[in-house]
C-alpha cells in the first residue's frame, strides 16, 4: 500500500468519526425530556421583579387638563431608561423626589406621593395632579408648591425622579363582592385606576362611584366616566354636585345635589355586603367612615386614604400605642432641633407632634408606606397602630404612624 493511499483511508475514517459524532449530538438533542424543554418555555415567559429601589428616571410623554377650570392635569411618565415597569395595584401611588428652585435661596427637596390614575401598562404611569389653591382661612397661607411645580414648570419633555408603586390602599382583587368607590376631588384618581383595572379584568363585578365636586367646572374624567357608564353595564354612576353652576342640569351633568353622605348611600345603595374604598378631603373622611361603620359595615370592608392628615378611626381594640397614648405624657427630644416636647396623646402621631411643634419634617405619603419620614431612634421605643408597609432597618422608626411608648429621642 502506497503512502498516499494510506493517507486517503485515514483521511476517509477520520472524516466518518466526525459525522457520527455530528449525528449522535443531534439525536441526544432532538430526543431531550419533554419536560425538561417545556420548563426552559416556562422560564422564558416569566416575568421578574421589576420595581426599583430608590428613585428613577422618567420623561413626561405628554400631559393633559382633565377638567374645564384646568385645575387638574395629568402627566404621561415614561421611563428614561426604556425598561420595562412594574404591574401596580390598582389604586396605589406614586413617590415623587422635586427639587425646588426658590429666588434668591438654594433649592429645596419636597417629597410628595400622587396616586396612579390609570390602569397599569409595561411602558407608561399616569397620574393627576390638583393644583393646590391658597386657603381662604387662615390668611397668608401659600399655595401647594409641589402641585404649583408641576402645573407650571413640568411639561413635555421634563424629567422627573420617581420611586416604585406602593400604598396599602388599592382593589381587592381576589373577590366579586360589589364595590362601592367614594371619592371627593382629586380623590377620584385612584378611583379611575380601580375603575380602569375592573373593567378590564373583572367586567361582571358590579361598581358603584360616588364622585363629590363642587359643580362642572370641578368635574375630572366628566366625558371618560360618562362613556364608562355606557359601556359598562355594571358600573352605577352617582355624581354629586354641592354648588351646581346654573348652567349645571341635573341628570345629564349630575345625578345629585348636596354631599356624598350616609343618607345619599342609605337611599340608593341596597344595605348586602359591599366592600367600600374611599378617598377625599379630611371633612369628608371624619365624617363619612365612622358612619359606615356605624351603619354595620365590617370594618375588614372599608378602606380610606385621606389627603394629607385626617383623623379618622373605626371601632378597634386598643392597642399598646394607643394604651401608652392615653396614660401620663411622655418626653421626646428631637436632637438635630434641640428640642424636648412633652407628647400627651393629642396628636395622632409623631410626625403631626412635631408639625404641631414647629419642627419641620420631610414626609410623602404620610400612611407608612414611602419611608420619606424614616428617622433614627436614638433611645426608647416606637409603637404602630398598624404595621407600616415601608421595611424599616433596625433603629429606625416611622413619625408618620409611630408614637412613643418610652420616653425617647430621634434624630430630627
Amino acid at each position: 500500500m502506497t503512502a498516499s493511499t494510506l493517507l486517503l483511508y485515514i483521511s476517509l475514517f477520520l472524516g466518518l468519526q466526525i459525522l457520527l459524532g455530528v449525528a449522535y449530538g443531534l439525536t441526544r438533542q432532538s430526543s431531550r425530556p419533554a419536560t425538561l424543554v417545556a420548563l426552559d418555555k416556562t422560564q422564558q415567559n416569566e416575568r421578574p421583579n421589576l420595581a426599583w429601589n430608590g428613585f428613577r428616571a422618567f420623561r413626561v410623554a405628554r400631559r393633559a387638563y382633565e377638567d374645564a377650570a384646568q385645575t387638574q392635569c395629568s402627566f404621561y411618565l415614561e421611563p428614561v431608561d426604556g425598561l420595562p415597569l412594574p404591574a401596580y395595584k390598582p389604586g396605589q401611588f406614586l413617590t415623587f423626589s422635586l427639587l425646588l428652585a426658590t429666588k434668591g435661596a438654594a433649592a429645596r427637596k419636597l417629597i410628595r406621593c400622587y396616586s396612579l390614575s390609570d390602569s397599569p401598562t409595561p411602558d407608561q404611569y399616569r397620574v393627576t395632579i390638583k393644583r393646590a389653591m391658597a386657603p381662604a382661612e387662615p390668611v397668608g397661607l401659600p399655595a401647594g408648591a409641589a402641585s404649583s411645580y408641576f402645573h407650571d414648570h413640568v411639561h413635555t419633555g421634563s424629567t422627573l425622579q420617581i420611586g416604585a408603586p406602593s400604598g396599602r390602599f388599592y382593589l381587592n382583587a381576589d373577590t366579586d363582592t360589589p364595590v362601592v368607590l367614594i371619592a371627593g376631588g382629586i380623590g377620584i384618581t385612584p378611583m379611575m385606576c380601580m375603575l380602569r383595572w375592573s373593567a378590564q379584568h373583572q367586567p361582571q363585578r358590579v361598581v358603584h362611584l360616588y364622585y363629590g365636586v363642587r359643580n362642572s367646572a370641578e368635574h375630572a374624567f366628566k366625558a371618560v366616566l360618562k362613556e364608562m357608564a355606557v359601556k359598562q353595564p355594571q358600573l352605577r354612576l352617582h355624581t354629586v354636585y354641592s354648588k351646581p353652576l346654573p348652567e349645571d342640569r341635573q341628570g345629564p351633568d349630575y345625578q345629585h345635589s348636596g354631599y356624598v353622605d350616609l343618607v345619599l348611600l342609605k337611599k340608593t345603595l341596597r344595605h348586602v355586603a359591599h366592600q367600600f374604598y374611599i378617598c377625599g378631603p379630611t371633612a369628608m373622611m371624619e365624617r363619612l367612615v365612622p358612619d359606615l361603620a356605624a351603619w354595620g359595615v365590617a370594618n375588614a370592608d372599608i378602606h380610606f386614604e385621606a389627603f394629607g392628615p385626617a383623623t379618622v378611626s373605626l371601632p378597634t381594640e386598643v392597642t399598646e400605642a394607643q394604651g401608652k397614648a392615653a396614660s401620663a405624657p411622655i418626653s421626646v427630644h428631637f436632637q438635630r432641633s434641640g428640642r424636648t416636647l412633652s407628647w400627651s396623646g393629642q396628636q395622632s402621631n409623631l410626625l403631626d407632634f412635631a408639625e404641631a411643634h414647629g419642627i419641620q419634617v420631610e414626609s410623602g405619603c404620610r400612611s407608612g408606606s414611602c419611608g420619606s419620614c424614616v428617622s433614627t431612634l436614638v433611645y426608647g421605643t416606637v409603637g404602630y397602630d398598624r404595621s407600616p408597609d415601608f421595611d424599616l432597618a433596625p433603629g429606625q422608626c416611622l413619625l408618620c404612624l409611630g408614637k412613643p411608648l418610652e420616653a425617647l429621642a430621634l434624630d430630627a
